[in-house]
């Protein structure tokens, strides 16, 4: 008799013995019980930062010489030029930013785009104090804004500020003052430009101009003296 045979008819037998009566085996009948619960597999959860984490910065930040940090931009991303200047200038208007003054140096001047590097607003059309960097900067390109100095000088070795507004009169915001300082103190250090070689656009070999205006101009003396602070 082959195996599965005598497990079946073993079967049978004690199937047999179970209904014969009360000399056979008892048997419990269980209720249907619910299958099995398995544990749901959940990933774990990424821990918290620590107190003291830090995100990643989301852009470059440049170290000022003296320890402080200057804003992404000012120092250029392509080689530099040897600048030997900087240059302050007023718009003489009372409202401006670099975008317009772009389109009027473009259209009026027949310029190929904004002669300054730098533009610094007074919350007519730019927040106060807010240093708008223009693409003349982001090229490391030659200014157009100091025209008439021998052999170019001042436009192909100087840095152009200019400040919204017209200071003839009256002096430019407490905010346009404190970025002003802030920008040429970096620009100054970056490019070994000595207090000197600070000017006004009417301090230029051959300017015929009141820019940065009359009010403003004496200033520049207080600030060639902070360089050194």
């Amino acid at each position: 008799m082959t195996l599965w045979k005598y497990a079946a008819s073993l079967a049978l037998a004690v199937l047999a013995t179970a209904g014969a009566g009360c000399n056979g085996p008892t048997y419990t009948v269980l209720p249907n019980l619910p299958p099995p619960s398995l544990p749901t597999c959940t990933p774990p959860m990424p821990s918290e930062p620590a107190d003291n984490y830090v995100a990643p910065p989301q852009e470059p930040i440049v170290r000022h010489p003296q320890g402080r940090t200057v804003p992404p931009g000012w120092a250029p991303a392509v080689n530099e030029i040897h600048w030997r200047y900087i240059v302050i200038h007023h718009s003489d208007t009372d409202r401006g930013n670099a975008a317009s003054f772009d389109r009027d140096h473009r259209e009026r001047r027949g310029w190929d785009e904004l002669g300054y590097h730098f533009v610094i607003t007074n919350g007519h059309g730019g927040s106060d104090g807010k240093v708008e960097i223009g693409p003349r900067w982001r090229k490391q390109k030659y200014g157009a804004h100091c025209g008439n100095t021998p052999n170019n000088e001042f436009n192909e070795f100087g840095i152009g500020i200019c400040l919204v507004g017209n200071f003839q009169n009256r002096m430019p915001s407490a905010n346009q003052l404190d970025s002003l300082q802030r920008l040429v103190r970096f620009l100054a250090n970056r490019y070994g430009i000595s207090p000197q070689n600070v000017i006004g656009h009417r301090d230029a070999p051959n300017a015929r101009t009141d820019c940065p205006g009359k009010r403003f101009h004496p200033y520049l003396n207080t600030l060639r003296k902070r360089l050194g602070d």
